[in-house]
């Protein structure tokens, strides 16, 4: 007889909230009433607010929810999840849900490169449609000490490796977001380090919770949240979350990640959230919950130290919460 023992961030099935009452568009129209971020979202209809519209991968969703990820807590409302947004290439504020739509998604190519058997650019249409999508709920945690559930939709990173076949030299994989010099007007602020990069070790990378997210709430995702493809590491602080993905190189080199250049003091490669290890300026110790604006106590790898914890056990050396 096969027992499963349950994580600690794990709750039985019939305690999440359903799919249904997620979508139901009451609660959309609720968000829009309830404030200044409900009246941005009444600006951005639903369908002009995601990645593409039509695009041709919206077929594909919504996918099947994997009931293994569910966390304890209720769903972020989708108004407020799809317009308070840090992606400093449109600005450095959380409204920049209505600059992004500017950004050009379709064509969009994704280039794989460095240690691996054979670099390649491939359309991320074609890339998606070779992966195994599944819905996952996963507590979203900020550096800036606010935090969000979302439902995304995406494949395992691991999926991605596999599809890549890093060479035995590979220890780290370092991302980059787009630079779009022409829709995204952060990118004139000379003085940041562009264009976005983050990496993760190979054993982060190929972790069972590490996600390529290419939908949210059951949609394609939307521009402000990352279109097409997103880096999602639920027990990270979000700046390792890196959004709208170009680049994928396979290297034995530690990656020097973009808020890392800029400040390495406040803000560290491994980004791991912990309660007890403050940002110079401010305690970790609580997060503010994005729904209802209430402050809740932190807990450490953001719930899911059962999976990840044992990935940085003889690494006391390093600032692994930072």
């Amino acid at each position: 007889m096969l027992i499963r023992r349950k994580k600690g961030w794990e709750i039985p099935e019939r305690d999440t909230t359903p799919q249904s009452v997620y979508q139901n568009r009451r609660q959309f129209l609720k968000g829009i009433a309830a404030g200044s971020i409900g009246a941005t979202a009444a600006s951005l209809p639903i369908s002009s607010a995601l990645a593409q519209g039509a695009a041709s991968t919206a077929d594909l969703y919504p996918v099947s929810r994997n009931p293994a990820y569910t966390v304890d807590r209720e769903l972020t409302e989708k108004a407020k999840a799809l317009t308070y947004n840090n992606f400093y290439e449109f600005g450095s504020h959380k409204s920049i849900s209505q600059a992004a739509q500017a950004m050009n998604v379709r064509p969009w190519t994704v280039k794989i490169d460095g240690l691996v058997e054979n670099p390649i650019e491939i359309d991320f249409e074609d890339l998606v449609r070779k992966m195994p999508l599944e819905e996952r709920v996963y507590r979203f945690r900020c550096v800036e000490a606010w935090a969000m559930t979302v439902p995304w939709s995406g494949f395992p990173m691991k999926a991605l490796v596999d599809f890549a076949k890093p060479l035995s030299g590979a220890k780290y994989v370092e991302m980059e977001t787009a630079s779009q010099k022409d829709t995204m007007p952060g990118l004139r602020q000379f003085w940041y380090p562009w264009p976005y990069i983050e990496g993760l070790t190979m054993a982060e990378a190929t972790n069972e919770l590490t996600m390529i997210a290419t939908g949210i709430y059951g949609e394609e995702l939307p521009k402000q949240n990352g279109a097409p493809l997103r880096l999602v590491t639920p027990w990270k602080y979000g700046f390792k979350n890196i959004k709208s993905i170009v680049r994928f190189t396979f290297t034995d080199q530690r990656p020097k990640s973009f808020w890392e250049d800029i400040n390495s003091d406040e803000y560290g490669f491994w980004a791991n959230v912990n309660p007890e290890v403050p940002h110079p300026r401010w305690s970790q110790a609580h997060e503010r919950l994005l729904n209802n604006g209430e402050s809740v106590p932190t807990r450490i790898y953001n719930g899911y130290g059962d999976y990840v914890a044992d990935m940085y056990k003889g690494m006391e050396n390093e600032k692994l919460f930072m």
